[in-house]
Order: C-alpha cells, then sequence, then structure tokens
C-alpha cells in the first residue's frame, strides 16, 4: 500500500493531481481544498495518502496532512458515505470545522457540501460523534492559542467528563463553553467542575 507520495506536481484536473516521483507518474484524487491549496507544477509536494483497492480499481487519495487522512476514512466508514462524498465534505470543511461540526451534532455544517442532504448528513454525525479521537475534540477547543499546556487541561477535563458517562461530543460543547467562561488559564478542575454546570 502506497502511505505517502513525495514527488514534483506534473499537472492535474478538476478532481486530480499528477505527481511525478522518480519519472513515474501517480494520478491522485483530492478534495477541490487539497488540490487549491498544492503548489504550481514542476514544485515540490509531499502528500498523506489513502490507497483504495478494489478488483476492478487501484485509486489513490492525497492529503496535505494525517488528521485529514483520518477524517476521510472515518467518512468513508459511514453508511452511503462514498469517496465522492468524502471529498465533497472535506473541500468545503477543514478537519477541525468537521470535528466542530460533528461535536456541536450540527448537520446543517455538513450539508453545505454539494451532494449531501439532510438525511446523510445527519448520520454522518450521529455515526461519528463517538469515534472522533478526544485529542481531536480537545485540539478544536484551543485550537487558536499557542502552547499545549491549556490543550492538555482540556483533554484531562474531557477525558473525565466521558468516563463519568458523558458523550464527548456533549463534553466537548460543554467544555468549550466552560473555557469562554473561565478563560485559557483554568485548572482541570475548573474546567470538570464548569463543564458540569453546563452539562446539568
Amino acid at each position: 500500500m502506497i502511505g505517502r507520495l513525495r514527488g514534483r506536481v506534473d499537472g492535474r484536473g478538476e478532481n486530480w493531481v499528477l505527481i511525478d516521483v522518480g519519472g513515474v507518474g501517480y494520478m491522485v484524487e483530492g478534495s477541490a481544498r487539497m488540490l487549491d491549496g498544492l503548489p504550481g507544477d514542476g514544485e515540490a509536494v509531499s502528500l498523506s495518502i489513502e490507497t483504495y483497492v478494489r478488483e476492478d480499481q487501484f485509486r489513490l487519495f492525497g492529503f496535505t496532512n494525517e488528521q485529514d487522512r483520518s477524517w476521510f476514512r472515518l467518512l468513508m466508514g459511514v453508511q452511503g458515505v462514498g469517496a465522492k462524498v468524502a471529498l465533497a465534505i472535506q473541500g468545503v470543511l477543514s478537519a477541525s470545522e468537521l470535528t466542530q461540526a460533528v461535536a456541536a451534532e450540527d448537520k446543517a455544517m455538513v450539508s453545505r457540501a454539494p451532494g449531501v442532504g439532510p438525511k446523510v448528513a445527519q448520520r454522518i454525525v450521529q455515526e461519528l460523534k463517538d469515534k472522533v479521537p478526544e485529542s481531536q475534540f480537545a485540539a478544536n477547543i484551543v485550537s487558536n492559542e499557542p502552547g499545549d499546556e491549556a490543550g492538555q487541561a482540556v483533554r484531562e477535563a474531557l477525558s473525565a467528563l466521558t468516563n463519568l458517562g458523558y458523550q464527548r461530543s456533549q463534553a466537548a460543547q460543554a467544555l468549550s463553553a466552560a473555557r469562554a467562561a473561565l478563560g485559557q488559564e483554568a485548572s482541570v478542575e475548573a474546567l470538570i467542575k464548569q463543564g458540569l454546570k453546563e452539562l446539568i
């Protein structure tokens, strides 16, 4: 399986890019967001690759980071979501926006993607709300702040609330509100206490 490609951009189409790696051209499919962010023809590029193999096809999907690749895998695991729909969603929403949409169970945000109706969007947020890693929920809450101390406090508080039986999506929403109320220097204990107030 191919997990990463490093080479040079050697052409592109509506939903694909050709990567020249040592004289071999790999056709890599991707979201509009990923393709728009690529360098120009002849320039160096490195992409995380998800290899899709079936009896009648061999396809490569490219991502600029592992978080986007992880989201593609999660989306592809949802019933009724194929590569086209997954890439359409990733073309409209970044990884952090997807995390936010799933955490808030915001199907309207997901259905902004072309070809994604309310039923599919509802299925996505329902099926993925407990599959998104806690680290992504925590990172989304503190995504605009430097340093990892605040992130560590949020991760610990998130873990504590989920251990108490709350769903991660609920806990993440509560902690987001708690941080807004307490500020970025809030301790783990303060976050848990305020988070519980938000959940009640």
